[in-house]
C-alpha cells in the first residue's frame, strides 16, 4: 500500500509542472492577438506566483486540519478549473482572473508532498519527485507547440493540458483512502507538536540566508522558463513554435537531471550534488552567450536545466536534518513561499527591463546575477542554521 501511495505522490507531481511551462511557451502567439505588450507575461506570472505565495504560506495550517491527501486533491483541481478557463479566455483581463486559482492550487500542494517525501523518503526519492515536476514540465510545450503549429491556437493546448489535470485531480480523489493507511500523524494532517511560530522560527540563525537562497534559485528557474521562447524569437529568430520545442529542452535537462540524480543523491550527498549543479548551470550559460543558430541555444538550455536539475530537491531534502522536527513542516511552506516570491517578482522584472531597454540580449546576464547569488550563498547558509528554536 506505501508502495502505490508513493506512486500516487509522484503522479501528483506531474500535475503540478504540467501548468508552470505553459505560459512561457505560449505568450510569443498569445500576445499579438491579446493585444498587450510583451512584458504583460510578467504580470501573469506574477499574479499566478502570488496565489502560489499564499497558499505556500497557508499550507501549515491546512495540513494540519486536512491532511496531505486531501489538500494534493483539492489543489489540482483548482489548477484544472483555471486551465479551463484560460482555454476559453478571449481578453488579458480574463487570463488574470484565472490566474488566481492556477496559483492557489499549486503552493499547498508543493508544500504537502515536499514536506511528506522529505521527512519519509531518501534523498533519491525527492529527486525522482521533481522528476515527475520535469516530466509535466517538459511535455506541456510540446503540447502547446504542436496547437501553436496548427493556426497559432494556443487556447487549444490550454484545453488539452486542463483534461489530463482533470484526469490527475479524479486519481487523487480515488486515491484518498490510501493515506489512512499511513502512520497517525504522517502525513502532516492532525500533527499533535505545537505549530512553531513564524516570528520565532524567522528568529532562528541562518533562516535568512536559506531563504534568500530559495528565492534565487526559483528566480533564476522561472525567469529561464517563461522567457526563453521570447528570447529565441527576437534574439535568435526562431519560429513561435520552434522555439516553444527548443525551450522544453531545457525542461527536459531538468527531467533528465532529476532522473540520473535520483540514483547519485545518496551516495554524494546534498551538498556535493547542490555544487555540482550550479557548475553545470554556469557551463549552459556559456552556451547559451556563444554565437551561433538555432542548435546552439537548445545545447545551452538542455545543459542549464540538467544543472538546475539537483539543486532544488536537494536543497529541500536537506531541510529536516537542519531543522528540529516541529519546524520542519513550517519551515518548508516558508521556503516553498520565498522561492516562490521569487518566482512572482524576478520574471516580471525582467519583463520590465527588457520593455525599456528595447531587447531581450540582457537575458543571460539577467540570470547570471542569481546564478552568482546561489553559489554565493549555498555555501555559508547551511553551516548558520541553529537547531534550536
Amino acid at each position: 500500500m506505501f508502495s502505490i501511495l508513493l506512486a500516487v505522490i509522484y503522479l501528483s507531481y506531474i500535475s503540478l509542472g504540467l501548468p508552470d511551462s505553459l505560459l512561457g511557451a505560449a505568450w510569443p502567439s498569445m500576445q499579438p492577438l491579446l493585444h498587450v505588450p510583451v512584458s504583460y507575461a510578467g504580470i501573469l506570472s506574477m499574479t499566478i506566483s502570488a496565489g502560489t505565495v499564499l497558499s505556500s504560506l497557508l499550507a501549515d495550517r491546512l495540513l494540519r486540519r486536512f491532511g496531505t491527501g486531501q489538500v494534493a486533491a483539492c489543489s489540482v483541481l483548482l489548477t484544472a478549473i483555471a486551465l479551463t478557463g484560460f482555454s476559453f479566455s478571449g481578453s488579458f483581463l480574463m487570463l488574470c482572473i484565472f490566474a488566481v486559482p492556477y496559483g492557489l492550487g499549486a503552493g499547498a500542494v508543493d508544500s504537502a508532498l515536499n514536506h511528506y517525501v522529505a521527512v519519509h523518503y531518501p534523498a533519491r526519492h525527492m529527486s525522482w519527485l521533481h522528476c515527475f515536476w520535469g516530466i509535466g514540465a517538459a511535455a506541456s510545450p510540446y503540447i502547446m507547440s504542436f496547437y501553436l503549429r496548427r493556426n497559432a491556437d494556443w487556447q487549444g493546448g490550454y484545453r488539452t493540458v486542463a483534461v489530463l489535470q482533470i484526469i490527475l485531480t479524479l486519481m487523487l480523489f480515488c486515491s484518498l483512502p490510501l493515506w489512512k493507511h499511513t502512520a497517525e500523524g504522517s502525513d502532516g494532517a492532525r500533527c499533535t507538536d505545537e505549530a512553531v511560530p513564524l516570528r520565532r522560527l524567522l528568529a532562528m540563525r541562518g533562516v535568512l540566508p536559506v531563504l534568500i537562497t530559495f528565492f534565487s534559485y526559483c528566480a533564476f528557474e522561472s525567469t529561464a522558463g517563461l522567457w526563453a521562447s521570447s528570447y529565441l524569437v527576437h534574439e535568435r529568430g526562431l519560429h513561435a513554435g520552434s522555439a516553444a520545442r527548443a525551450a522544453s529542452c531545457y525542461y527536459v535537462g531538468i527531467t533528465a537531471g532529476r532522473l540520473l540524480g535520483g540514483f547519485l543523491a545518496d551516495r554524494i550527498g546534498d551538498r556535493r550534488m547542490i555544487r555540482t549543479g550550479l557548475c553545470g548551470m554556469a557551463a549552459g550559460l556559456i552556451l547559451l552567450i556563444l554565437p551561433g543558430g538555432g542548435v546552439l541555444p537548445c545545447i545551452g538550455f538542455t545543459v542549464i536545466g540538467a544543472g538546475a536539475a539537483p539543486v532544488y530537491p536537494c536543497m529541500i531534502h536537506a531541510t529536516p536534518s537542519a531543522f528540529p522536527r516541529r519546524c520542519t513542516q513550517r519551515m518548508i511552506g516558508l521556503q516553498t513561499a520565498s522561492a516562490y516570491i521569487g518566482t512572482t517578482l524576478m520574471p516580471a522584472l525582467f519583463g520590465r527591463l527588457a520593455a525599456r531597454s528595447g531587447n531581450m540580449q540582457i537575458f543571460p546576464l539577467f540570470l547570471g546575477f542569481f546564478l552568482v547569488l546561489l553559489a554565493l550563498l549555498t555555501e555559508p547558509a547551511p553551516k548558520k542554521i541553529s537547531r534550536g528554536t
